[in-house]
């Protein structure tokens, strides 16, 4: 640096100082980081230290003494056995199909009607009808999925189900036996999950469309642009990038379903199998059935790797298009 521009900085009482390390910051800031230490001992115990476990699902393993850890020591490697094993079971196509399927429903729909709902909260001028609907919408989210499993059988029963004693009786159709029908369960499964979860995410897709510069709609009206143009051109448009990174986060979750939506809101109906199975399902009998920890394992670290795999292949192709809209 010359000396004219030092005497610059000076004269502009512009204090440069050397970068410092992180124990430096960790003195300066000890607050800060000490606020911080609760989330960090969580994330740490809760996500990492039980990727220690990963190497389960390449042991036979066996309990011995009843401690997890001596035992795991002493069971046999099986290297890639238990993958080997998840794949050539004749419902392994099944189980993979059902949950690629599914998961891609899923987005979807949950997607689509979650912004549908938002852009027409935000088109109700009454406060409190907003909030009503708000609420309304949520409340389904913090409902147990055995809630969920009753509120279907009301509506589906066979001999006192809403369905079947008062919208099929009165168009004269005979009554449905819904829990032995296979071909009606995956619309009634979509249409559950979306009954779940669309509340919760309109509320995320309401937040963003709320923050959008209101000078935008104000320019669009004395454009002459009409209320759908307006939704079109700028609302959907704005939210972009919250799309974006919902559907990758959910991209990321393909290869993962709610147990409890594919095993109690059937009522676990062996006659549903076919089109109730999925990889969560698999792992959940083969453990509790089998007994077979390192199946289980095999399996749920391939849904872990194939999810991560998937979510950043989605997040490359998400940035080719647009190198600002990915998620890093």
């Amino acid at each position: 640096m010359s000396k004219d521009s030092v005497g610059i900085l000076k004269r502009n009482d512009i204090d440069i100082k050397p970068s410092h390390g992180f124990w430096y910051e960790l003195v300066k800031n000890k607050a800060l980081f000490l606020m911080l230490l609760p989330g960090v001992l969580v994330l740490l115990f809760n996500n990492y230290l039980p990727m220690f476990g990963i190497v389960v699902a390449f042991k036979d393993f066996r309990f011995y003494d009843g401690s997890f850890f001596s035992s795991l020591l002493k069971s046999d490697w099986s290297g890639l056995r238990n993958f080997t094993y998840m794949f050539s079971s004749p419902d392994a196509f099944v189980f993979i199909r059902n949950t690629i399927l599914y998961n891609l429903a899923f987005i979807i729909t949950c997607t689509i009607i979650a912004i549908a709902f938002a852009i027409m909260l935000n088109e109700i001028y009454s406060r409190k009808l907003s909030k009503l609907y708000q609420s309304a919408m949520f409340l389904p989210y913090f409902l147990s999925w055995i809630v969920f499993s009753y509120l279907v059988y009301a509506f589906l029963s066979p001999d006192k189900g809403y369905v079947n004693m008062s919208i099929l009786k009165f168009v004269g159709v005979k009554p449905v036996f819904w829990y032995s029908e296979l071909k009606y369960w995956p619309w009634i499964i979509m249409i559950v999950n979306a009954w779940h979860w669309v509340g919760n995410n309109c509320i995320i897709f309401l937040a963003s469309i709320i923050s959008i510069d209101q000078e935008m709609y104000e320019a669009a009206r004395i454009d002459g642009a009409s209320r759908w143009e307006q939704i079109v051109h700028i609302t959907i448009p704005q939210i972009m990038p919250v799309i974006i990174v919902m559907t990758l986060i959910f991209v990321g979750r393909i290869f993962n379903t709610d147990l409890g939506l594919f095993m109690i809101v059937p009522r676990s109906s062996g006659i549903l199998a076919p089109v109730t199975w999925t990889l969560d399902v698999y792992v959940y009998n083969t453990l509790l059935r089998n007994g077979d920890i390192g199946m289980s394992s095999a399996a749920a670290l391939f849904q872990s790797v194939v999810g991560f795999i998937t979510i950043l292949a989605a997040n490359y192709a998400v940035k080719k298009i647009d190198r600002d809209a990915g998620m890093w």
